[in-house]
């Protein structure tokens, strides 16, 4: 089953999921604001990915985090905050049975979907 993650409101998210319905994938949409994160499942995905890609550092979430913390970023800190504020991890991230995709590519999709 494939999963995608993110904030329904997000232009990215709507395009991602515009994408997967017009090509008949079979998808559950988990929604960040609604159903949270797991701690487990972000923890795999930092080791098969790396904090550093889950981390939107465009977002506003990131803007409002305090200099400090920012400063001071590392994977334990990112793990403690993107559980905390999920808006903070870069969306969409599109789980499949066998790998996991951050950000939305039409191209990537393509590929993977093929």
């Amino acid at each position: 089953m494939v999963i995608l993650y993110g904030i329904k409101n997000c232009d990215t998210i709507k395009k991602a999921r515009r994408y997967l319905a017009s090509n008949a994938i079979e998808y559950r949409f988990h929604d960040f604001r609604v159903d949270g994160v797991n701690e487990v499942q972000l923890r795999a995905w930092v080791a098969e990915l790396g904090w550093q890609k889950l981390v939107n550092k465009r977002s506003a979430t990131w803007r409002n985090l305090p200099t400090e913390t920012k400063d001071n970023f590392d994977e334990l800190l990112a793990l403690v905050v993107m559980e905390d504020q999920p808006t903070l991890i870069k969306r969409p991230v599109l789980e499949t049975s066998d790998q996991v995709k951050v950000g939305f590519s039409e191209k990537e999709y393509d590929a993977l979907f093929s």
